[in-house]
């Protein structure tokens, strides 16, 4: 039986739109949820970075183009944005580190959107996510990319989890599919 519940598809097919809807639906029927969620920041019609923005609101840095976030630590790149580790883990270390210290008894839902290259430059993200995987209080709702070029470890260990129900989205399922994975949540959750 699955624990957690995934979702995986190309870049732009509705992956974080599906999780919001998701999320605001479990949010209404009175389940202790909470996690981030990646937006992107367009200037002028151009898309230039993404934010990480907390279920309660709170937003920060994830990435920008090309800009020199700081000179002082490492440069971490996907491409042509530059990832702001520091702000990232700012913000998502203490959801996801917070997300098992509710009662043992009421299962909790962590929304994680999402689980990709970028948010992967922090150990400490993956081996929270780890330890989530393998707990038992805490059911995951992300989002995972589709596997192309290079494998992503903690990606793929997901994807393989049997454990995991993982929602392939497409542009012929993501109109109709929301049901599903709000249902395979709360059965997650029982």
């Amino acid at each position: 039986m699955a624990r957690h519940v995934f979702l995986t598809g190309p870049p732009g097919i509705g992956k974080t739109t599906l999780i919001q809807k998701a999320t605001e639906i479990l949010k209404s029927s009175g389940l202790p949820i909470d996690g981030f969620y990646t937006e992107e920041v367009r200037e002028g019609g151009r898309r230039i970075g993404f934010d990480v923005v907390t279920l309660s609101g709170k937003r920060g840095i994830l990435s920008r183009v090309g800009c020199d976030l700081s000179t002082a630590r490492r440069e971490y790149r996907v491409g042509q944005y530059v990832v702001d580790l520091a702000s990232f883990e700012q913000l998502a270390l203490p959801l996801l580190r917070n997300a098992d210290l509710g009662s043992s008894a009421v299962k909790r839902v962590c929304v994680i959107d999402e689980i990709g290259k970028m948010e992967l430059f922090s150990q400490s993200f993956i081996q929270a996510v780890r330890q989530m995987l393998s707990g038992s209080g805490i059911v995951m709702l992300g989002t995972i990319p589709v596997p192309k070029g290079k494998l992503l470890g903690i990606v793929e260990e997901i994807r393989t989890n049997k454990e995991v129900k993982v929602f392939t989205i497409t542009k012929e399922n993501r109109d109709n599919i929301l049901e599903d994975i709000v249902t395979a949540v709360q059965k997650c959750l029982k």
